[in-house]
């Protein structure tokens, strides 16, 4: 899965519109902005329709606030 749009977040906590990169499936979840969820909880996430995670080619997007910084 990828972050396609998000739609909203306050402090690091955020709701999205995730999209499998295989069947182009759709979802909205929650999510948290720091490096271990971008790095390892979204490309771990199953899609819902096919089944299938991130390759290995899923880049991992920028957190909007560095890990250290207390928001």
């Amino acid at each position: 899965m990828e972050i396609k749009k998000i739609l909203s977040q306050h402090r690091r906590d955020f709701t999205a519109i995730y999209k499998c990169e295989h069947c182009e499936n759709e979802t909205e979840s929650s999510g948290y902005d720091d490096s271990y969820f971008h790095q390892e909880v979204i490309p771990n996430m199953e899609c819902s329709k096919c089944k299938k995670k991130s390759s290995e080619k899923y880049k991992p997007r920028a957190t909007k606030y560095k890990d250290s910084q207390v928001v």
